[in-house]
């Protein structure tokens, strides 16, 4: 959003948020979903909204407050976009209506020349992601009677079309700013020269700070279990191919995953997805109408069959089983590392040694058991912006000081065990060139993708179709969305 700020560190914590978090991986949505009327093309025709101007009891028509290249920004939007802040619990106390429609301008100019520059987002790749966001809102409000009641809207056809053209155009203004930064780097010359162009009494002050390191022993499945969850997958195979049981009713009785088992365990899958590599490996492998055989994965069983291939995706169902461990295997682990814990504590082994030899937690353990701040990339952790439950973990342990064992849950709800260690402490600090040579070439790289961003955002207003109307024409926008 272009405010008009001299406060470096909101500028880049708004470009974070603007610009760095939406070009990752499409996930589930933790927002209120605005439902923003924008990806409209021009030729249809509006006009001023009345109290009778309505339709089904919901409002069909409206002001238009902008137009960028072929997209409309209606009035409403921009009251969206207001009551979606709020939603998400943002401060609007500052926020103006000017500032709201040059972000929707913003976002419109991104989503206008991606499809200029043959940027391609296919409904196939947003539908698995729609359906989610619905599934979400059922859970969250009941039923999708009342979910479709409180958007207005008459029908889950409907609604779910509006949501994906919605996210077809987020996706897009994503890709477009992805695209302008992806080849933005930075020197450490030029990284040195950042920092160095910082008044000494403006440089950042870094709060404390923790590097942390963890042990996990993971309960053993016993055989016997796994065997059991791949009997009940090969019935079920064998029911769907040889007495044409439906395999969408089978995912929604018995499926464990949460995100697909409603929608009868469909899913649209990509290569790029994020997706478990065995997983898309036993789902490319298939033709469709096939079924595949049990196989495992990082979550626990599966079947899948394949429905049809839709261009270079597939569109399949799968039904996930995760077997359970028991309370003997359970003991097990716990006396395990309470056995590893004591060697480290007796001085008899070091906790990185310790951290590679038995911990089942390949990332850290090939790290020595040292977490990754995954905003950073560094080893670092900031106090006050760790995850709450790391934090109540750490804060009260000293550097060296190993934790008592923890008991903790993965993506599938297994429990497992685990010791964690404060290898290092950071007192607040005010930034030091050296210690924080990470931090420090975040922020020259931000600010370097900024400078890229207004560099790119100049040239494609003043070549681009922009049209402004009613009060917004006397905004004092900090892009020349009026061509003046």
């Amino acid at each position: 959003m272009q405010l008009k700020t001299n406060n470096l560190k909101f500028i880049i914590k708004g470009f974070t948020v603007a610009v760095i978090a939406a070009v990752g991986q499409i996930g589930i949505a933790q927002e209120v979903i605005v439902t923003d009327s924008t990806a409209i093309q021009p030729e249809e025709q509006y006009v001023e909204a009345t109290p009778t101007s309505q339709n089904s009891s919901r409002q069909k028509v409206d002001g238009i407050a902008g137009v960028v290249g072929g997209y409309v920004i209606l009035d409403s939007d921009v009251q969206m976009l207001f009551q979606d802040l709020k939603s998400q619990g943002v401060s609007t106390a500052d926020v103006t209506d000017c500032q709201l429609v040059s972000n929707l301008l913003e976002n419109k100019l991104y989503a206008h020349h991606a499809i200029q520059d043959s940027i391609v987002v296919s409904d196939a790749e947003l539908s698995n992601y729609v359906d989610q966001q619905i599934n979400q809102m059922v859970q969250q409000i009941g039923s999708i009677e009342k979910v479709l009641a409180f958007y207005k809207r008459d029908s889950e056809t409907e609604f779910k079309s509006e949501l994906l053209e919605i996210n077809k155009q987020r996706e897009l203004s994503s890709r477009m700013q992805q695209k302008i930064i992806e080849n933005v780097e930075v020197t450490p010359d030029e990284v040195r020269a950042y920092f160095e162009s910082i008044p000494k009494d403006a440089r950042p002050i870094f709060g404390d700070e923790v590097e942390v390191a963890q042990i996990v022993i993971k309960p053993e499945i016993p055989q016997s279990e796994k065997q059991k969850i791949i009997a009940r997958l090969l019935e079920m195979r064998e029911d769907v191919l040889d007495n044409g049981a439906s395999f969408n009713t089978k995912a929604i009785m018995y499926s464990q995953d949460p995100g697909s088992s409603r929608d009868g365990g469909k899913m649209i899958v990509s290569r790029k997805d994020p997706l478990d590599k065995t997983f898309k490996d036993v789902a490319f492998s298939l033709q469709e109408g096939e079924v595949s055989e049990p196989f495992e994965s990082q979550f626990g069983f599966h079947i899948i069959k394949l429905d049809k291939v839709i261009g270079q995706n597939l569109e399949i169902r799968h039904i996930l089983l995760i077997p359970d461990v028991t309370q003997s295997t359970m003991d097990k682990a716990r006396k395990q590392l309470d056995s590893i814990r004591n060697q480290i504590v007796s001085k008899e082994i070091t906790f990185a040694q310790a951290a590679k030899k038995y911990s089942d937690e390949e990332q850290t353990a090939a790290n020595n058991g040292r977490l990754i701040n995954p905003t950073t990339g560094d080893t670092r952790f900031e106090l006050t912006k760790i995850d709450p439950t790391i934090y109540d973990q750490v804060v009260n342990l000293k550097e060296g000081e190993v934790s008592l064992i923890l008991s903790d849950q993965d993506r599938t709800g297994r429990v497992f065990y685990k010791i964690i260690m404060v290898n290092k402490r950071f007192p607040e600090h005010e930034a030091d060139f050296a210690q924080d040579y990470m931090k420090i070439q975040e922020l020259a790289l931000q600010k370097k993708q900024l400078d890229a961003i207004a560099k790119w955002q100049k040239e494609k207003i003043a070549d681009t179709y922009i049209k402004i109307n009613g009060k917004y024409r006397n905004c004092e926008f900090t892009n020349n969305w009026l061509k003046q």
